[in-house]
């Protein structure tokens, strides 16, 4: 169906009375409210006039005509009443509310009928008194007596949905942590989850929101939960302290943000404040607008410090109505969902069944989506990559700078002014041309009523700044009635968020219906204001890859309720000049299934999503509104889009066929369970169960019928068919979770595929188009090319072809861009891929700038502290190596270990910028840009890679699909002949015919790089590091090197070379730049005991021997006093774990066990011998125990000891002593770490590889008092400077000074620890500033 002409926005409500004739009935009447469409003005609107009677029977028949109740009508009058606001009257409307108030507080009963959908506002009076109360509300009084008048202290009603959302919650508490609030604006969120705490009894509950503006709701919302009750709030503002309440006995809620705690220490930020927050014990944390703060790495790290230092879990309940970025994080069941669809269904559903009862979401006005498509007007603004269209290249601006203009401005032009000028001003014309071909919002003056104020969301300030003047010069927005507002800021000078806001209540003005206003942002007052006077929001920026979350919460902005002149907002609009996208949106917006290919499904969810979110294409005079048909021609899209942006780690990427899976197949994935978990895969994968049945297509409709009656009332063969399918959704997640080994090395394998771009990649032809070496590198060990093309079948064709589309149009999209904006689209796109494990991190964009910038400097893509990327990069200079490397046109930089081209991409920009400094402003069109920069990838960088693929996907990264060479060479046997053959390697790639230059002998000016960390094999053998090797290359090749690794060797731990870790630490021309502790910190998805280290190497430089490395300068000071001091190392004392052994006579007298080890570890006492051989040790409980020896071990995962004949035990040099046992593997490597299991062994013990020993003690008071010694902060804070990993080997305890444990020694061991402690920072001259840094940050341990 058509439409004809945009519809008003605001309307008037009316009153009515109406009585029904029959005994029920007697005596009782129905007061309620109605929204009457019309264009007369109030004075004609009269009482029980034609058009307020028709409006009132029209809603009074929508709950009564299909029951057939004849009713009569008994009075209408316009709900309108004059207020003052500073002095200002004002019209207001009133809802049927206020008049039941009025007869409440007069003391009229209300009756409350016991028969459904009878509803429960009916009053026991008569039509005067009705009039009356109708009256009192125009005056402005609570009674229809004023004497009469009560104080409200009526308990809070809590609407059906919030009900149902803190019943759920409290449910889901009881078996487990956390609980997601999908709800959308005005749900009610803070009252609902104060009540959870209220009704839960949780003593100290925390309130964790992104803004602290929000600060002033809770408090309100928590008076109103907490009356009368002995809960305390506080807050930084209002209430209570932290610190008070920490000491209080009272239960609280405290209030804390996100932009206060990320200062605190806690977090690693600058200021020693919030410390309550982070040691509290907290029953529950509810996070308000989650998905702002949790999923970045500042909010993960606080969220992390609050659970860190709480003994017990907290509920943790998380608050968003935009939470698209949250959803994967959370089980179905931890999900309560409130959203646009459910509200206006309960707005519709209401007067049904509830027989015209005030309807609390009448006030909640309806969208509408208008979308218009731009290309037919203003054409050649169409993205290659998505057909979107490109409003940043409409709305650009000239800049002055030749790099990013690429041509001078024009005469009369100024900077800041738009380039397309005329295509911006011939948008401004079509928006208010006055043709009755036209349907824009500004083409009338009816339309222009309409919308008298609205919100214009534009890409970026610059652009603002330059609409705004624009329109200021426009014959109809520049004639004066329109008042124009930028909110977008200026930049660094940006303007107070609240003055922001002012500006545009000034614009709008005392009475909105004098004029017309239009706020200009780009993304400012988008989020957590409300204007009510907005009534549309005119997209004009973002992408076809715009966030779904901020796309919602920029329009649900014009959905506020607002109550103007006597007239309440109906509806709202949304005008979209971008369709594709629009579609997309609303395709994501309408919770579509979760089952790609069952349309069914869908048809049912968008068909809901239209009817109360009508999507009506303008063409022209036409306004046709779109049907599902229409919109599920663009799920596929919607479905693609996530795809690619989650790098194939999404169920959309499958098919239903994971759904039918027979036993067989079953069987299939039981056995690529077993490849995926030995090679590379990270997440756990369940075990599938083998004995369920698929079951067909034609059952969704049938299942959705069934899930959505109460339990109790389905039938055994209904619960049965839940249970099945129950099962067979446990079974194809599995599944799923099995093939995400796979499938996330897919896109990158896409991006790189020497393929013609109009080619479609497809599920079958993929595997032809990677060579063999390549699928086996990027693929984890085992999968073979047959063993994907037999779980093939499991992909979404579809869904497969558009998502490697849309991936190589990304990359021939940014070809047409500046070589800047081409960098900062591909770091955009590299994204998208996933690390598929340890062993091959793709190096973030990130990394790569922090790496290149501290070490070589350049150009760097970050802001100083790596927070934020940047519109235009800075450069970085270090002097000399800076001078050598990156500010050389004639440097040659060598990349080692290519996988991405990233850091070839970051070497060819810093080098390209040099060249382009060197030629005239003038020159510098975008095809000059482009001849420089393919000369300096030609004659400046030069790439190593493991196989083909790396090389196809480097050359991706620096040219793109634009012809043109790169030096890189590809090794199927790299590693093997850096182990075999360094210096054969190192000749090849210091000759310049290997590289095809006219040179004899390459010099590189520096090698850069994240080399292989291990060994590849196919077997389960345990993967020894090789990234020393490419050290060693890099140090023989250039004089100045840089490369990232794991830092284990800079503690003399893990399993490099031990010579060779002393060489380094010994090495004056080598300095450690940078060091991650925690590897996360670099490569998120990736644990790396030990931590990350960047080391450069110069051999013009002396740093200095790194030595003993420690990352806090007071770790340094101390450890230099220690060891100043007579120092011998209490390792000296340490036994490891094949100290204890079997001795020859076992073996003599039972021959027969020597099998039941390994060979070479037969005199071992391996850790689970008790096991292996069970026939010779026995209990305790035996004669002559004399003869044997305990030994500790473990056995069903808990620590035991059984006894051995003492001949079958080797005499060790504590073996008859007193020690202390520790396990061999004992926590993280967190520095300070608390130790567990630590036990005094007695003479005559033995233990398994399970443990480790100090000492060989004459008496049983030096084992106490050496375990005392152990769990000091001070040997524990030595212990770290060495243990960065859970092993305990002898060599981690070498910075830790030994003791004198008899009763000479030099310390009192009677003492406690923490008094032992002290006694150490004496005797080893401790300042205060050291003991306190300990004293911080060591735990007690007693």
């Amino acid at each position: 169906m058509k439409m004809s002409q945009f519809k008003s926005t605001f309307d008037y409500k009316l009153i009515y009375v109406f009585r029904i004739n029959d005994d029920n009935h007697k005596g009782l009447l129905k007061i309620g409210d109605a929204t009457v469409h019309t264009s007369k003005s109030l004075s004609e609107l009269v009482p029980n006039c034609k058009e307020l009677n028709v409006a009132a029977k029209g809603r009074i028949n929508t709950y009564t005509k299909t029951a057939s109740i004849p009713y009569e009508l008994l009075h209408t009058e316009i709900a309108t009443y004059t207020v003052l606001d500073n002095g200002i009257e004002k019209i207001t409307a009133f809802r049927d509310k206020m008049v039941h108030d009025v007869l409440i507080r007069s003391g009229i009963e209300r009756h409350i009928f016991n028969i459904e959908n009878q509803g429960t506002e009916w009053f026991k009076t008569d039509l005067e008194t009705a009039m009356r109360a109708i009256q009192a509300v125009k005056n402005g009084q609570a009674s229809l007596n004023p004497d009469d008048i009560s104080e409200d202290n009526s308990p809070i009603i809590f609407r059906p949905e919030q009900k149902e959302a803190i019943k759920a919650t409290i449910k889901q508490f009881k078996v487990g942590d956390r609980m997601l609030w999908n709800a959308k604006m005005r749900f009610g969120k803070t009252l609902s989850a104060l009540e959870v705490a209220k009704e839960m009894g949780y003593k100290k509950t925390l309130i964790f929101t992104h803004r602290p503006v929000v600060s002033d709701g809770w408090y309100e919302d928590f008076k109103k939960i907490f009356r009368n009750t002995d809960y305390v709030f506080g807050s930084k503002t209002k209430g209570e302290t932290i610190d008070n309440l920490a000491d209080t006995d009272k239960p609280f809620v405290y209030f804390a943000s996100m932009q206060d705690l990320r200062g605190s220490s806690a977090v690693g930020g600058k200021f020693d404040k919030n410390e309550f927050v982070f040691l509290i014990d907290w029953d529950y944390v509810v996070v308000d607008e989650a998905h702002e703060g949790t999923q970045t790495t500042l909010g993960q790290k606080v969220f992390q410090a609050i659970l860190d230092n709480t003994d017990k879990k907290p509920k943790m309940l998380e608050l968003s109505g935009t939470p698209f970025n949250l959803l994967s994080d959370f089980k179905e069941n931890e999900i309560y969902t409130w959203d646009y669809i459910m509200e206006q269904r309960a707005k519709h559903d209401w007067p049904l069944k509830h027989f015209g009862d005030s309807n609390p979401y009448e006030e909640l006005p309806q969208l509408e989506i208008f979308t218009y498509d731009l290309d037919k007007t203003l054409p050649g603004y169409i993205d290659v990559a998505d057909g979107a269209f490109k409003f940043r290249e409409l709305f650009r601006t000239w800049t002055g700078d030749m790099n990013k203009d690429f041509k001078p401005i024009p005469e009369g032009v100024n900077i800041g002014d738009f380039v397309n000028k005329n295509d911006v001003w011939a948008f401004l014309n079509l928006l208010t041309k006055a043709d009755s071909d036209n349907h824009y919002p500004f083409s009338t003056e009816e339309y222009r009523s309409y919308y008298k104020h609205t919100l214009w969301m534009v890409p970026g300030v610059k652009e603002a700044k330059a609409l705004s003047r624009l329109m200021q010069t426009h014959p109809v927005f520049g004639s004066g009635a329109f008042k124009i507002v930028n909110v977008a800021g200026d930049g660094d000078e940006e303007q107070n968020f609240s003055d922001a806001l002012q500006a545009v209540r000034d614009a709008i003005g005392q009475d909105p219906d004098d004029h017309y206003s239009v706020t200009i942002s780009c993304g400012r007052l988008t989020t957590g204001v409300t204007v009510p006077e907005w009534t549309a929001v005119l997209m004009l920026s973002g992408t076809f890859y715009t966030s779904t979350a901020n796309y919602l919460q920029t329009i649900f902005r014009v959905q506020t309720p607002a109550n103007i002149n006597g007239r309440m907002k109906e509806r709202c609009s949304v005008f979209d000049f971008a369709p594709d996208r629009t579609l997309k949106m609303v395709a994501e917006a309408g919770h579509l299934s979760s089952k790609a290919g069952n349309t069914s499904n869908d048809r049912i969810i968008m068909g809901e999503f239209l009817n109360y979110c009508p999507v009506i294409a303008i063409d022209g005079s036409t306004m046709q509104p779109y049907n599902v048909d229409g919109l599920l021609q663009q799920l596929k899209k919607a479905y693609t889009d996530k795809v690619v942006k989650n790098g194939f780690d999404d169920k959309n990427i499958y098919n239903d066929n994971l759904l039918k899976l027979d036993d067989i197949e079953l069987q299939d994935f039981e056995t690529l369970k077993k490849i995926v978990g030995t090679s590379k895969q990270t997440e756990k994968v369940k075990d599938v169960n083998i004995n369920n049945q698929g079951f067909t297509d034609e059952e969704y409709a049938e299942i959705a019928r069934i899930e959505k009656k109460p339990k109790k009332e389905c039938t055994p063969e209904e619960l049965a068919k839940l249970e099945d399918i129950k099962k067979k959704k446990d079974n194809a997640q599995k599944a799923i979770s099995i093939l995400r080994g796979i499938s996330i090395r897919i896109p990158l394998l896409i991006y790189g595929a020497e393929v013609p771009v109009d080619k479609e990649i497809t599920v079958d032809n993929f595997v032809d188009l990677i060579d063999d070496s390549s699928w086996n590198e990027f693929m984890p060990n085992g999968v073979t090319k047959d063993v994907y093309r037999k779980f093939a079948k499991y992909y979404e064709q579809d869904v497969f072809v558009a998502a490697g589309r849309q991936i190589r149009n990304l990359a021939l999209a940014a070809d047409e861009l500046s070589p800047l904006e081409r960098i900062q689209k591909i770091a955009e796109q590299f994204t998208m891929f996933k690390n598929p494990d340890k062993e091959t991190v793709l190096t973030p964009w990130r990394v790569v700038n922090i790496h290149m910038s501290d070490c070589l400097g350049g150009w760097c893509f970050y802001n100083e502290d790596f927070t934020e990327t940047l519109d235009e990069p800075r450069f970085v200079d270090h002097g000399d190596v800076t001078k050598d490397t990156f500010a050389n046109i004639d440097a040659k930089i060598l990349e080692i270990n290519s996988k991405t081209g990233l850091y070839p991409l970051y070497v060819t920009y810093s080098i390209f910028r040099k060249r382009l400094d060197n030629i005239p402003v003038a020159e510098r069109t975008l095809k000059r840009q482009y001849e420089l920069w393919i000369k300096t990838v030609e004659e400046n960088v030069f790439v190593i890679c493991k196989t083909p693929m790396a090389k196809s996907i480097t050359k991706r990264t620096l040219l793109g699909y634009r012809k043109g060479k790169i030096n890189a060479h590809a090794f199927d046997d790299l590693i093997n002949q850096l182990k075999e053959k360094p210096q054969q390697l190192k000749e090849k790639l210091l000759r310049g015919s290997f590289w095809n230059k006219g040179v004899e002998k390459m010099k590189f000016n520096a090698v850069v790089g994240n080399p292989p960390y291990q060994e590849d094999n196919n077997n389960n053998a345990r993967k020894l590091p090789v990234y020393h090797l490419f050290y060693n290359l890099a140090f023989s090749i250039s004089s100045i090197a840089t490369l990232i690794s794991p830092a284990r060797f800079l503690f003399n731990a893990g399993q490099t070379p031990s010579d060779w870790n002393k060489k380094v630490l010994k090495n004056e021309h080598i300095k450690v730049v940078d060091y991650f502790k925690n590897s996360k910190e670099v490569f998120s998805t990736v644990d790396i005991k030990g931590g990350i280290a960047i080391l450069l190497f110069n051999k013009k430089a002396n740093y200095g021997v790194i030595g003993d490395f420690t990352i806090e300068t007071e770790i340094g000071t101390i450890l230099k006093k220690v060891k100043s001091k007579n120092f011998v190392s209490f390792s000296s004392i340490v036994y490891s774990k094949s100290s204890c052994g079997f001795s020859e006579t076992l073996y003599l007298e039972n021959p027969t066990l020597k099998n039941r080890l390994t060979k070479g570890n037969e005199y071992i006492i391996d850790a689970s011998i008790f096991d292996k051989m069970p026939e010779i040790f026995i209990g305790e409980n035996h004669l002559n125990l004399n003869e044997y020896v305990k030994v500790y071990g473990r056995q069903n995962n808990k620590r035991c000891y059984k006894y051995i004949n003492k001949s079958y035990i080797k005499n060790s040099p504590n073996l008859s002593k007193y020690k202390v046992l520790i396990p061999g593997v004992n926590g993280t490597g967190r520095m300070g770490e608390c130790l567990s299991d630590l036990e005094i062994g007695v003479p005559y013990a033995a233990y398994t590889q399970t443990f480790m020993s100090f000492g060989a003690f004459e008496t049983e008071e030096e084992a106490i008092n050496c375990l005392k010694y152990v769990k000091t902060k001070f040997l524990r804070l030595l212990l770290g400077t060495l243990k960065v990993t859970q092993n305990n080997s002898k060599d981690t305890w070498g910075n830790i000074p030994l003791q004198d444990f008899t009763d000479k020694s030099d310390i009192d061991w009677s003492k406690s620890v923490s008094e032992i402690d002290q006694q150490l920072y004496k005797k080893y001259n401790l300042d205060d500033s050291e003991i306190s840094f300990i004293e911080s940050m060591i735990k007690p341990m007693e």
